[in-house]
């Protein structure tokens, strides 16, 4: 699968786990959106063992509600280089007794954002003031669910749209002088053009 060279794309939605709007995040701080949160590095094994950690230790939040936790985003994708930055994707069946699982999530480390879209919550994880892990909060169905997980299978499938991404990434970080908020809209025609070609499924 190609798509052409970065910045080639047409626009379309946003993908919510990117925080969406070009890129401008309410789930993140006004700090966040003038600086990179991490640099990118090359491809850890280790960041599995990472998200096997984080999941054991929050998948009480969501109680009998909890549907799956995935791994998620360029950490769950061999081979790839990505910012050191543990992505998670809660399935739930409902988004009841929010107020509890927040309680957990914070006695975890885990802080509350504003929601990416509507029932999309989100959290972040910080350690020693470095960003260590982002969690996302989605009921069965919806949309954000099917997208999050197709683009990484996507990505742990074909090796050729792989190092496109990771070309695309780096060269944004190279370039990048208005920190996140221009690092994510840069993606984000790129993972518009990928899943815009999704298959119809029918479903």
């Amino acid at each position: 699968m190609s798509f052409g060279k970065a910045g080639s794309y047409g626009t379309g939605f946003f993908f919510g786990w990117l925080h969406g709007n070009n890129g401008n995040c309410n789930a993140c701080s006004e700090k966040e959106t003038l600086v990179l949160t991490s640099k990118i590095t090359a491809f850890d094994p280790a960041w599995s063992k990472k998200f096997e950690k984080e999941r054991n230790l929050i998948s009480d939040a969501f109680g009998d509600r909890l549907v799956a936790i995935y791994h998620v985003g360029s950490t769950a994708v061999p081979g790839l280089a990505a910012k050191p930055e543990i992505d998670m994707l809660v399935e739930v069946s409902n988004l009841h007794r929010t107020p509890e699982a927040d309680r957990f999530m914070r006695s975890c480390g885990h802080i509350r954002g504003n929601d990416l879209s509507p029932e999309h919550h989100y959290y972040r994880k910080d350690v020693a003031g470095v960003r260590t892990h982002k969690v996302h909060v989605c009921p069965i169905g919806h949309l954000e669910l099917s997208r999050m997980l197709y683009f990484r299978d996507l990505l742990r499938q074909d090796v050729d749209l792989r190092e496109q991404y990771q070309r695309l990434k780096l060269k944004l970080e190279a370039e990048n002088t208005a920190g996140m908020s221009e690092y994510l809209a840069g993606k984000s025609p790129f993972i518009d053009a990928v899943l815009s070609a999704k298959p119809d499924t029918g479903e």
